[in-house]
């Protein structure tokens, strides 16, 4: 594609946002008016649906689809960066002949805090995820939590006992398993709240570890002339 081309579809892109916009803002309620036409129709909704915490009834329910694609761009972007770095470490081992990964270098003190902080933060992403239909929170940020605190284990341990409990197959067969299980909660079901919330928190914890893991592959190899 040319640059001329390439220009042409920006512009037509960039007009086609602005129009959107422009009718979107044309249309908002006024300042402090009592006219609320998206309130007036996503609070019944949530009521209706006996969904405890209206903004999870909005992600999960009423805007499904929405939180859908967000999921699926998620997913794409997870499994795009485990490829590439899969790639550039396949050359870097080709190059260096063989590999190897070196042990954690942490002092003392950080490794007792993550021995400590690992069950809580364990605890904790379990907690924001089952209780996500409950307050603003849920799969999203437990998912991320959930991820992160796996890798605690490395500051605890070495490498090596990271790779053992994170098995990467495992966890890329539970990112397909879970984008699967929510794309038909949001196909052919309504007000499935607990389910969709906890399909999130499977898929974004699982994609979490999978792009972390490939970056310390990364980070921490090691050529055998070294």
């Amino acid at each position: 594609m040319s640059r001329r081309v390439r220009l042409l579809v920006f512009l037509l892109s960039g007009a086609g946002v602005a129009v959107l916009f422009t009718l979107a803002a044309v249309r908002l309620p006024d300042f402090g008016g009592t006219w609320h036409p998206y309130g007036e129709r996503t609070l019944p909704n949530a009521i209706r649906r006996h969904t405890p915490n209206v903004i999870s009834s909005i992600n999960f329910d009423q805007r499904a689809f929405d939180t859908l694609g967000e999921e699926l761009i998620l997913m794409a972007a997870a499994l795009a960066a485990v490829v590439i770095l899969r790639t550039v470490r396949a050359e870097q081992e080709d190059a260096a002949g063989a590999h190897a990964y070196g042990p954690a270098e942490v002092s003392d003190a950080l490794r007792i805090t993550g021995y400590l902080l690992l069950p809580v933060i364990m605890v904790t992403g379990v907690y924001v995820v089952a209780h996500g239909y409950i307050s603003p929170g849920g799969g999203f940020q437990g998912g991320v939590v959930l991820g992160s605190a796996i890798h605690l284990i490395y500051l605890a341990g070495d490498y090596p006992a990271l790779a053992r409990i994170r098995p990467i197959p495992m966890f890329e067969s539970g990112e397909a398993v879970a984008a699967g299980v929510f794309v038909l909660l949001a196909l052919a079901f309504a007000g499935q709240v607990k389910a969709m919330n906890a399909a999130v928190g499977l898929e974004v914890g699982c994609a979490l570890v999978l792009v972390l893991a490939k970056f310390f592959e990364q980070a921490l190899l090691v050529r055998k002339d070294a």
